[in-house]
């Protein structure tokens, strides 16, 4: 059965070009390539790929060839650096997303809630059960795409069978906290008004960026007196944009992909000013969760700068007498629920399913 996609033709005819058009010598993509001026002499390479992990994690931690500290940001307020860098990331995160396609050939199609796209992930065989999962994904915060995340949702929506929303927000610069926020906020609620869902039959997950704009999301919805969905998963989480922590200096080179100094820095600035860093809508680990909040699942790896960040949260959810489940991984990199042939993302997957039959009730 081929997979059915019934975007725009707009929609599709941007995405054929960032796949197919952009040269790997291109501006746009030079970013991988920039030496950082400040390069150490420890790097994520002399750190050793560690025997605990399976035989199929090891071969995947073998191939990762490049230096985080090598990935430079824009300024902050640099529209066009940010552009070019958001094209040049779109057709490397769909190389990604493909394969997983390619492999469960999901039924997908373009909705619009509340005048921003979501695209509609159903996995083969779908039975409509009367639940739906919520997806915000990830990049810093200023790249990805539902269209080029697809791979997430289509790996979720077969691991649960559920049918998974995945919200196009606006990227930063070009949106802002507060706008995207609401962004998210908006679609929940056209969930409930346009498509006649229950809070009570919604649940959200994010990764990494999207991680963090979910719970900030939520604890929004709760402080406006819009209630909260039945449930919240979250893979390695970025919920503290002010770079504190104790990972992000104690696994600064053990972190295969991430870092704050050369590049979530500025991506960080890019979505929040420094003097609103710290508002929960933004890091939520600030957040004052003994107002309430809802089941929430937190899984990463300890080979995470944001490792602390889980931590940090899970803690303040737990002291708040909320229900809250600590998932971490050995050896793992940040959301290896993409390492999709690995034990590893298999047992995640699995225990976001259990997670979620709990607490959504299907």
């Amino acid at each position: 059965m081929t997979m059915i996609i019934t975007l725009s033709a707009a929609t599709l005819f941007l995405t054929l070009i960032m796949i197919h058009t952009i040269p790997s010598d291109s501006p746009s993509l030079q970013y991988a390539l920039a030496q950082n001026s400040s390069t150490q002499n420890i790097t994520y390479q002399n750190i050793p790929i560690p025997t605990t992990i399976s035989k199929e994690a090891q071969e995947e931690l073998r191939k990762i060839t490049f230096e985080p500290s090598m990935l430079k940001a824009p300024d902050p307020n640099d529209l066009n650096g940010w552009k070019k860098q958001y094209h040049g990331f779109e057709s490397m995160i769909m190389e990604l997303s493909r394969p997983i396609i390619d492999l469960y050939q999901p039924n997908v199609s373009e909705i619009m809630l509340g005048g921003i796209q979501v695209l509609d992930i159903k996995p083969q065989n779908w039975k409509d059960n009367g639940k739906v999962l919520v997806y915000t994904h990830g990049g810093g915060y200023t790249f990805g795409s539902a269209i080029s995340t697809l791979g997430s949702a289509v790996l979720v929506a077969n691991a649960t069978g559920l049918r998974v929303m995945s919200i196009n927000y606006t990227v930063a610069p070009f949106s802002k906290w507060n706008q995207t926020t609401d962004q998210v906020v908006s679609v929940i609620q056209m969930l409930k008004d346009q498509l006649g869902y229950s809070l009570d039959d919604i649940a959200m997950y994010g990764d990494s960026a999207g991680g963090g704009l979910m719970t900030g999301s939520i604890l929004k919805m709760r402080d406006q007196g819009l209630g909260m969905p039945a449930a919240l998963v979250l893979w390695s989480p970025w919920v503290d944009l002010t770079g504190n922590g104790d990972t992000y200096f104690t696994l600064k080179y053990a972190d295969a992909y991430l870092s704050y100094d050369s590049f979530l820095k500025n991506a960080a600035g890019a979505y929040a000013d420094r003097a609103d860093q710290k508002n929960p809508y933004v890091s939520p680990v600030y957040g004052n969760f003994t107002r309430g909040y809802i089941p929430t699942l937190i899984q990463g790896g300890t080979r995470e700068i944001f490792l602390s960040e889980f931590i940090r949260l899970y803690q303040a959810l737990d002291q708040a007498d909320i229900p809250v489940k600590l998932d971490i991984y050995e050896g793992m990199p940040h959301v290896h629920q993409y390492l999709y042939k690995t034990p590893e993302s298999k047992i995640a997957l699995s225990k976001m399913n259990d997670f979620l039959k709990t607490h959504l009730g299907y």
